[in-house]
């Protein structure tokens, strides 16, 4: 299988990839410096927008239709925004009572992580739907989305 279905895909020194492929390959090196340009003007277009926001089309088609999206009536996309970083324990003035084990204020982590918090903001915002899937789509300091 191998060295017959790569003699397929080479065609004069090169592999052929389709769109979908060629976008794959790209979101892979987000180093380099168009994913670079490209995630920082995206973010900071993301920042100027609602926390949860129903864009028009997928920002990665290719994500989005190996998770399960298909462009017709009844299915959209949505993209929220949630802060990045730790949980700060909510007691006022740092003053924890209790234990000194329960004391602690700032180096707590959140339980879940920041994708299932962003499924549960939109499943919240748009309670007719159903949360299908999610995938990231870029981050800055602040914020991931």
């Amino acid at each position: 299988l191998g060295k017959q279905w790569y003699q397929r895909r080479v065609r004069g020194g090169c592999i052929k990839m389709g769109a979908y492929k060629y976008m794959e390959e790209l979101y892979k090196k987000k180093q380099s410096d168009l994913m670079r340009f490209l995630l920082r003007v995206r973010c900071w277009q993301f920042r100027q927008l609602t926390a949860v926001h129903r864009p028009s089309r997928p920002t990665r088609p290719d994500k989005a239709r190996r998770l399960g999206y298909k462009n017709k009536q009844g299915v959209c996309i949505y993209r929220a925004r949630v802060k990045r970083g730790g949980r700060k324990r909510p007691c006022a003035k740092g003053i924890c009572y209790g234990k000194p084990k329960t004391s602690g204020v700032n180096q707590l982590k959140f339980q879940r992580s920041i994708q299932s918090v962003a499924e549960e903001r939109v499943g919240k915002a748009c309670g007719g739907l159903r949360v299908l899937n999610s995938y990231w789509v870029g981050q800055d300091a602040v914020y991931k989305y």
